[in-house]
């Protein structure tokens, strides 16, 4: 139990309430994205946003039915592909007139070699190229509402990335493994930038946040599509966090109230951890936020 209670790593103590405020959950039917939702909608209304209706509905059905919310919306969102993160913006925008909290949390890893709807290599499209218009398409509603929060779920992968701009959809050399940490990279180098930019005279009045987190190593579907990765997680699953636990970091930024007013921050296991230096790299940073500004035809200054 000592080392298990090691494993699961830090929780979220805070019992901060969200009554009348707006959550959207990306990935959010399956995984730490469900248990993050679980969690939120015990405190108020949660969006869950997922390219499977069917599998998204079931989880919504089974966390209303466990929270008694009936706040727990479903809408259909696929962020391998830009017209449909148009499409759910701009229904999210007509239907809602609130939004305090945006958690990017979906994500794909060691995918065969394969492209998004427009072009971008997967994991890069999927993990941060997605999530970078989805976030620019509802910044001015999170704008409005603020206090607000922005949570990009990034990975210790991060470590092992580097931004290749070069070969940025991995057309000359992939590696689905290194494909993984690069876009898990680029989420740590996007919230760094995003902070930076929202931390004008506006943040500093009205707590508006971006932070970045690692969730710890978690029993997921998330390595569904390595035979191997599949094989070791069944056999490491004790040393392994399970979703619930994998989730903790996530509600930990999305709720705590001593975050409010930290910004830019990379946290692990629910404290401040450390970022690699290519991590912290503001040139590297401002480069990848014009190059995702001109891969997805917009103007975000």
């Amino acid at each position: 139990p000592s080392c298990r209670r090691y494993v699961a790593g830090g929780r979220c103590k805070s019992t901060a309430r969200l009554e009348g405020k707006v959550v959207i959950v990306t990935g959010a039917n399956t995984g730490i994205g469900k248990e993050t939702a679980r969690d939120l909608a015990q405190r108020g209304k949660v969006i869950i946003a997922c390219r499977d209706i069917a599998k998204a509905e079931a989880a919504a059905s089974e966390i209303r039915a466990e929270t008694g919310n009936q706040q727990v919306i479903v809408r259909k969102l696929d962020l391998a592909d830009t017209k449909s993160i148009r499409e759910f913006a701009e229904k999210f925008l007509a239907e809602e007139k609130e939004l305090h909290i945006l958690i990017n949390n979906a994500g794909v890893m060691l995918c065969p070699y394969s492209k998004t709807a427009d072009g971008f290599e997967m994991h890069l499209g999927v993990n941060h190229l997605g999530h970078f218009l989805l976030t620019f398409l509802l910044l001015e509603r999170l704008k409005q509402c603020a206090p607000a929060r922005i949570v990009n779920v990034s990975s210790l992968a991060h470590h092992g990335g580097r931004i290749r701009f070069h070969d940025l959809h991995g057309e000359k050399s992939y590696n689905r493994g290194l494909a993984y940490c690069h876009s898990k990279l680029a989420n740590v180098l996007f919230t760094r930038e995003l902070a930076r930019r929202l931390q004008g005279k506006f943040q500093r009045q009205a707590g508006f946040t971006a932070n970045v987190l690692h969730p710890g190593s978690v029993y997921s579907e998330l390595v569904r599509h390595s035979f191997v990765m599949t094989w070791l997680w069944k056999i490491f699953s004790f040393f392994l966090k399970t979703p619930c636990e994998g989730a903790q970091t996530s509600i930990y930024c999305a709720v705590a109230e001593e975050l409010d007013s930290v910004t830019g921050q990379y946290f692990s296991d629910c404290q401040p951890a450390y970022v690699s230096p290519r991590g912290r790299d503001d040139e590297t940073a401002k480069k990848l936020w014009s190059v995702s500004c001109e891969l997805l035809g917009i103007q975000w200054d």
